[in-house]
């Protein structure tokens, strides 16, 4: 039997060298829009899309810029969560990061899932 979520928690592992980082937010904003509680768990090279000018470095034609896709999925009530050693091991600091990422292990997005939230990764 299929269960029914209101909760989407996006992967990303992708950086500004890879168009999927575009396409997750994309999809991601597209779930808010659908009118799922929509949270981003950045580990590995994804980290770097929330580096303050980070994100400038992407755009993906025809999708939007992702300084706006981003911008637009904070603005929406959408929540990125920034893997802490991943945060580390670039030398990275809060400060470092856009306003409004919240450098959190692992468990924030796991209970969600055990909340029965929908996961994609990219």
């Amino acid at each position: 039997m299929q269960t029914s979520t209101e909760k989407l928690v996006v992967l990303l592992t992708k950086g500004i060298d890879s168009e999927l980082s575009s396409v997750a937010f994309t999809i991601a904003n597209g779930g808010i829009t659908a009118g799922l509680k929509v949270s981003m768990f950045l580990t590995s090279a994804a980290i770097d899309l929330v580096r303050k000018g980070g994100q400038r470095m992407t755009h993906v034609p025809p999708l939007d810029p992702l300084t706006n896709l981003i911008e637009d999925f904070q603005n929406r009530g959408g929540t990125i969560w920034a893997c802490p050693p991943c945060v580390k091991s670039r030398g990275y600091d809060q400060e470092d990061l856009l306003d409004g990422v919240v450098i959190v292990g692992a468990s924030a997005m796991h209970a969600e899932i055990k909340e029965g939230a929908a996961t994609l990764s990219f």
